[in-house]
């Protein structure tokens, strides 16, 4: 145990006088004393302080927005209302579809037709390759004819050319399928992401151009905090700090500086700051705008003793804490405390780091008194 302080010091005089105080002391257990109070205890521990102010927030969604129509046409089926919980790739809406198909179908025929086309193309430029060869052989021969060999290798080329413009013929008519087969996929209106439909925007029976809304979708299960940051306290965190808010009724979360957007509001002197909170925070219930109180740093933290608060009791005015001394009795020490952190008081003077203070059974005690103790968890 260190020496009290000066301003222990200063209290000792009149903590003597106060009645709750006088009486023997029971430091040494003398016959027919009483057995030793049972306390919990625990230790005046060093901690990073860190002053905090309070900011209000906002929950906001990492993803939502309207759904819109990738093809044109008239509105079949609306499978969803306010407030239905979809999947991602369920489908919403249906347009209708005959023309779709038919286009479908007839793609299908023109790539059936393009195929054939290649085919003959190839067996035509393999003929003239053919006799060509023929005509080459006969060069030396009596009956070679310049002419006719020359008309052949022209075949040849043209039949190369056409075999060419089948093989284009084909894959136009292949990627006019895709866009059929996209164009029919593209008719059932899907959910590109978990969430809760919010908004309708269309009724069964209406047309949609290509970009019409069709829902509001919002993710609930993904969500950020947005704040707007005093400009001077932007200077006491970074992206990748941790900070704590108080989400309602609910208990405190902690969360991630995100970002820190550069531009300041020169009405307010603030900036937008956006959080990412702890994945454990429940989902059920949230909803986007509702408001958090967040604890944002006001300077740079610093190392300094503290004390459990239920160690602190307070008699006359005074605060007090009950300190476990080398023989197993208590003393009483007053005390001068600062910032609260957590469950904790900052201490300024009357207790050092490793001192064992009295935090259950307290109320009971006497100065002088026996205890035994055990750690409180």
């Amino acid at each position: 145990m260190r020496a009290p302080g000066v301003y222990a010091l200063a209290l000792a005089a009149s903590l003597m006088l106060m009645p709750v105080f006088t009486g023997p002391s029971v430091a040494q257990n003398q016959p027919g004393d009483p057995p030793p109070a049972s306390v919990g205890v625990d230790e005046v521990t060093v901690k990073s302080l860190l002053q905090t102010a309070p900011v209000i927030g906002r929950l906001v969604e990492r993803q939502s927005g309207e759904v819109a129509a990738r093809i044109s046409g008239p509105v079949g089926a609306l499978n969803v209302d306010v407030g239905t919980r979809v999947k991602e790739g369920d489908v919403l809406a249906e347009i209708i579809d005959d023309e779709l198909r038919a286009s479908r179908d007839l793609a299908k025929a023109e790539v059936a037709e393009s195929v054939a086309a290649e085919k003959t193309a190839q067996a035509k430029l393999a003929l003239a390759r053919q006799e060509f060869k023929r005509l080459e052989k006969l060069k030396t021969s009596a009956a070679f004819s310049q002419a006719r060999y020359d008309d052949k290798r022209q075949d040849v080329i043209r039949l190369e050319s056409e075999k060419a413009e089948a093989k284009a013929s084909l894959e136009r008519a292949r990627a006019n399928l895709k866009l059929a087969e996209i164009n029919l996929y593209n008719a059932f209106i899907r959910a590109p992401y978990d969430g809760v439909v919010s908004q309708r925007h269309i009724m069964t029976g209406a047309y949609l151009d290509v970009g019409d809304s069709v829902v509001t979708l919002i993710n609930d299960s993904l969500w950020e905090i947005e704040a707007d940051v005093p400009a001077d306290h932007i200077a006491g965190f970074s992206p990748g700090n941790q900070i704590t808010f108080d989400l309602g009724s609910r208990k405190t979360y902690t969360a991630q500086v995100r970002a820190i957007v550069p531009d300041e509001n020169p009405r307010t002197r603030t900036r937008a700051v956006r959080f990412t909170p702890d994945p454990r925070m429940t989902a059920s219930g949230l909803a986007a705008n509702e408001t958090v109180v967040l604890h944002l740093p006001k300077g740079e933290s610093r190392e300094a003793a503290t004390v459990s608060k239920d160690a602190v009791i307070i008699r006359q005015g005074q605060k007090l804490v009950y300190v476990i001394t080398d023989n197993q009795s208590v003393q009483i020490s007053p005390v001068k405390l600062g910032l609260a952190v957590g469950d904790r008081f900052e201490v300024i003077d009357g207790l050092a780091a490793g001192d064992l203070v009295v935090v259950r059974g307290n109320e009971r005690l006497q100065p002088g008194q026996k205890v035994q103790f055990e750690r409180s968890p």
